[in-house]
């Protein structure tokens, strides 16, 4: 009988070869599929032949934390408890960065395997990921970022640019995402783990549209490393944390609606409190501009009156209170505002204009976190056995999918 471990209510098959799981952050079907039909992804116009594709939802908000963290737990933020990159802990009256493991509620499906004895590597972009994807993880897992700081005690791994053969990427950089697959290329070489994970970063889809030049170009990088794991005789799937879309209008300016702004206007300076879970340390190629906020009120402000203010701010596409957003998103409540404000497709959501800084933006504003982002890539190199007619399929079912299913 085949030996199988159990994370989180759900059975995952031992690999029976090595799985190589890889979130390509911001990355909307389009990108894909524009590349392929400008050549620039020959080995996966190859892979598919035989392979999967599909379109399937990722996490709302769709930013990167709450979707890494599900893909590697398999289940929602409900359950996993990172419902954004940031957030407001009451407890403790301040905004902090949910980068800490001591925010994560369950156990993640990488260190699983690896308690179980399977060889386990995570290489992630950034290291605001780092300690949350190798928590209890008994197995390499390091950042491109800090490439250069990774040791034996704390990464399971030292001489990383060594190996590698490449130099310390800047974090705003197509080369941070190509430093991550070079590495998983190397690691396979010489390590042959039974499960890798791989996580990119988005500043190439901030910036550049599908089917553009620049966008093609790291596409057709990433085909290379792919084309590389696969002639090792890795299984792959390629999902994404969340899409990407332009957020703005005819004039190339960035539609914004500065919703802490709105609020004081509308009931007094200090009743409200606007939160943007996309906050992260990186917001150059963002501005903390994302199409997801949500709101806490003091006490006495009527919940009902300031959803259906909000909802009638051009703009805005969907505005629910704390229970009902956690029942359609499945977030936990205890991490969620009173109110939860998502902005339409072409529009993103900032607190006030003073608190903003658009002077970093070089290219027109590319952003995510709405419901208009959420439609995302999952692709496997190898045939997937029916997993139900009726199943909605996420992208933390890429595990599932590859051990289950593709094996």
């Amino acid at each position: 009988m085949l030996k199988t471990v159990t994370v989180n209510g759900r059975n995952y098959a031992w690999p029976k070869q090595p799985v190589v799981v890889v979130c390509i952050d911001g990355s909307e079907p389009d990108y894909t599929q524009k590349a392929m039909d400008a050549g620039a992804m020959p080995w996966l116009a190859r892979a598919l032949t035989r392979g999967s594709e599909r379109v399937v939802d990722c996490v709302i908000p769709s930013f990167t934390n709450p979707n890494n963290l599900s893909i590697v737990t398999g289940v929602s933020p409900a359950v996993h408890g990172i419902s954004g990159n940031y957030f407001y802990d009451r407890d403790a009256d301040a905004e902090v960065m949910m980068n800490d493991p001591r925010y994560l509620r369950c156990g993640t499906i990488l260190a699983a395997f690896s308690q179980a004895g399977a060889t386990v590597a995570v290489v992630t972009a950034k290291d605001k990921l780092r300690a949350l994807l190798g928590h209890r993880l008994e197995g390499i897992c390091f950042s491109a970022e800090k490439a250069d700081q990774a040791n034996e005690p704390e990464n399971r791994i030292a001489g990383v640019l060594d190996l590698v053969r490449r130099p310390l990427p800047t974090v705003y950089s197509a080369d941070l995402s190509e430093f991550v697959f070079a590495a998983g290329v190397k690691l396979m070489e010489t390590r042959r783990p039974d499960i890798l994970y791989l996580s990119t970063t988005d500043y190439i889809q901030h910036k550049h549209a599908p089917g553009t030049a620049q966008a093609n170009l790291f596409y057709a990088m990433m085909d290379r490393y792919l084309g590389a794991l696969d002639a090792m005789g890795a299984l792959i799937v390629l999902t994404a944390d969340h899409g990407m879309n332009s957020k703005t209008g005819a004039d190339g300016r960035p539609n914004v609606i500065y919703l802490q702004d709105a609020l004081d206007q509308r009931m007094g300076a200090r009743k409200s409190r606007v939160i943007l879970p996309i906050t992260d340390p990186y917001v150059v190629h963002h501005g903390a501009l994302g199409s997801f906020a949500t709101v806490y009120l003091d006490a006495g402000v009527d919940v009902a009156a300031t959803v259906a203010g909000i909802a009638g701010i051009p703009g805005m596409q969907k505005v629910l209170d704390r229970a009902a957003a956690c029942r359609a998103f499945e977030l936990p409540e205890d991490r969620i505002g009173d109110v939860v404000a998502v902005s339409s497709r072409h529009w993103v959501i900032g607190t006030s204009l003073s608190r903003h800084d658009l002077s970093g933006l070089d290219a027109p504003l590319r952003s995510h976190g709405g419901i208009s982002e959420q439609r995302v890539p999952l692709i496997v190199n190898r045939p997937v056995r029916e997993v139900g007619p009726n199943a909605r399929l996420r992208n933390f079912d890429a595990f599932h999918i590859a051990l289950n299913h593709a094996q």
